[in-house]
């Protein structure tokens, strides 16, 4: 019986031997098979150049610096034996003085291991001028591998950096999201290099080879050439955007000069920084003073910066009350410099008050009695709902990234968000603007082209993507009652700026008419952080309110729009009149303005 049990057991074994035999040497040939051809098949990638940003005139905006970098071969360090490694970086050091040893060092051994087959960078970027002398000695060394890389360059320094934007070292999360990151190391970070990354970054190219068991190439099976030189063309005029920067000296806040339709033309947000000090990895101390700044140098305000309009939206709720069916051109209210409710007192920037005020008179010389007497007439919903639909209060689609919405105050709103009732005093703040009202100046230059079309524009910065012109169709939002009482705001809009009584009149000085609408924003408090960073004695620079003026002409023919807001820049016509004067001016003298 023992004999038996054992002579069973030995047939198993063997039984079971043959099986995985026969799996391994029939069954599983395709697997082996398979990975064996990986073994012997590489795969290389060929990085594409980076696209080119140019202006409307195909003037260089952001292009690529001709350059190398410096790879060294895997296994250098054995252990800790890195004798055969600072060999390596002693000779760099003596062929190019100005290097890091030590990064070079340290960037060679956080990727050299025992699996690592493939020459590891340690210098990112060499000046072509540098290189092209030493080339033909350091390229015989089988130990470094020389080749091609580019460098981010911006010509213009710190000219529409808010609108550019830059590229920088792509992070791992970046990576993650976008593995060909791993091979072209530097990704969009803002502005139009962000939004337009993908396509301006173009597609690798790939080669497939065979090597053999060490490595050595034996033959190319394949090329798939790279996709490269997407360059984009914006609509930005680098002659324009330089001059808004002059006229803007040392003063903080946003211009925006963009036609009717919404081509973008010049930009700024000031203070500006220097695009060229993120491509190599900025210093910790330049980054500690753009963070630190109370002036926030790095936050594009003029999409992301939130600020209350002031009187500049009575344009288009002027539009919702005389079309509101409670309210038309010829309602008119009496002025006296005040209105009570409640217990509280709401004055107007007038104290002796307008008198007998309708529509256009509340327009052109900034009535506040006039809007807070009709909101109670007219009422928040329909208020907030109509300045919604105009633009105000939702992202404009503008072509950069990390648009914000800000807030139109309605009943809806402050129940959602606070779980309060709303009260008739918001609904008289919300009229002229103040309160819980926030926009960003591109909202506010969109609203006001829709005063002077008729048309929402969708703002791009864009205006040529490769061979396809960039042009979104503008929105059709007004109603019909709307479109056919929108002269008589035009009219008031001309009349701030031209007539006795406009709140404009005194500091526009035009080539030709032009139509707009001025405002004074209150702030309503100082930031914990600023009051920490700024002396005491400037404090009451930011008690000081929010200088608005939105534009455009010229009045009778509209074709741009200027708007321009001033940081604690005081009244809003006085601030900025003279540099909206200029723009035109200047718009004017470069051809752009068409005369009838």
């Amino acid at each position: 019986m023992k004999i038996k049990i054992i002579i069973t057991l030995f047939a198993l074994v063997w039984i079971g031997l043959i099986v995985r035999v026969f799996h391994l040497s029939v069954q599983s040939n395709d697997y082996y098979e398979t990975l064996s051809e990986n073994n012997s098949i590489k795969t290389e990638f060929s990085a594409p150049v980076r696209g080119e940003i140019l202006d409307r005139s195909l003037e260089p905006i952001a292009i690529n610096e001709l350059g190398f970098k410096i790879a060294l071969a895997p296994h250098l360090t054995k252990g800790k034996d890195t004798e055969r490694l600072d060999h390596e970086i002693a000779y760099l050091k003596s062929m190019i003085p100005s290097l890091d040893a030590e990064k070079i060092a340290k960037t060679y051994k956080m990727q050299d291991s025992y699996y690592n087959h493939s020459f590891i960078d340690v210098v990112d970027f060499v000046p072509h001028e540098t290189i092209i002398p030493l080339y033909s000695l350091m390229n015989l060394r089988e130990t470094i591998q020389i080749s091609p890389s580019p460098k981010r360059l911006y010509p213009y320094g710190s000219v529409a950096s808010h609108l550019i934007g830059y590229v920088s070292k792509a992070n791992q999360k970046e990576i993650d999201t976008d593995p060909s990151l791993k091979l072209l190391g530097h990704v969009g970070k803002n502005g139009i290099e962000k939004y337009y990354n993908s396509y301006l970054q173009g597609v690798a190219g790939e080669r497939h080879i065979k090597v053999n068991a060490h490595n050595v190439e034996i033959e190319e099976l394949d090329r798939t050439p790279t996709q490269e030189n997407h360059n984009l063309v914006l609509n930005i005029d680098m002659r324009l955007q330089n001059y808004i920067g002059q006229l803007f000296d040392k003063k903080v806040g946003t211009i925006i000069v963009m036609d009717v339709h919404g081509a973008v033309y010049a930009a700024g947000n000031y203070p500006e920084y220097d695009l060229n000090s993120f491509v190599s990895g900025i210093s910790s101390t330049e980054w500690n003073a753009l963070m630190n700044s109370v002036d926030a140098p790095f936050t594009n305000k003029l999409i992301s910066g939130l600020y209350p309009p002031g009187s500049t939206i009575k344009t288009g709720l002027g539009l919702i009350y005389i079309t509101s069916g409670v309210m038309d051109e010829y309602s008119t209210i009496f002025s006296t410099g005040s209105m009570r409710l409640g217990n509280r007192t709401f004055r107007d920037w007038k104290k002796t008050g307008h008198g007998v005020t309708n529509v256009s008179k509340a327009i052109t010389e900034s009535c506040d009695d006039y809007f807070y007497q009709g909101a109670l007439q007219v009422g928040i919903d329909r208020m907030s709902t109509g300045l919604i639909r105009m633009g105000l209060g939702k992202k404009t689609g503008i072509d950069l990234p990390n648009e914000f919405i800000g807030t139109v105050p309605s009943r809806a709103w402050k129940r959602a968000k606070f779980h309060k009732p709303w009260y008739q005093g918001e609904t008289l703040n919300t009229s002229i603007g103040q309160g819980d009202f926030l926009i960003t100046p591109f909202q506010m230059a969109r609203f006001t082209a829709l005063m002077a079309t008729g048309y929402l524009p969708i703002p791009h910065v864009a205006k040529m993507i490769g061979d396809n012109p960039y042009t979104p169709v503008p929105l059709d939002v007004l109603t019909p009652t709307e479109k056919e009482k929108l002269p008589i705001i035009q009219r008031a809009m001309k009349a701030v700026c031209n007539d006795p009584g406009g709140t404009a009149r005194s500091f526009v000085s035009t080539r030709f008419p032009i139509a707009g609408k001025t405002g004074t924003a209150q702030t309503t408090g100082i930031a914990q952080g600023v009051k920490e960073r700024q002396k005491e004695h400037d404090m009451d620079y930011f008690k000081r309110s929010h200088a608005w003026f939105t534009t455009y002409g010229p009045a009778d023919d509209p074709q741009f729009v200027v708007t321009v807001m001033v940081e604690h820049g005081g009244h809003g016509g006085e601030a900025t009149g003279s540099i909206v004067s200029a723009i035109y001016n200047k718009l004017d003298e470069l051809g752009y303005i068409k005369k009838q």
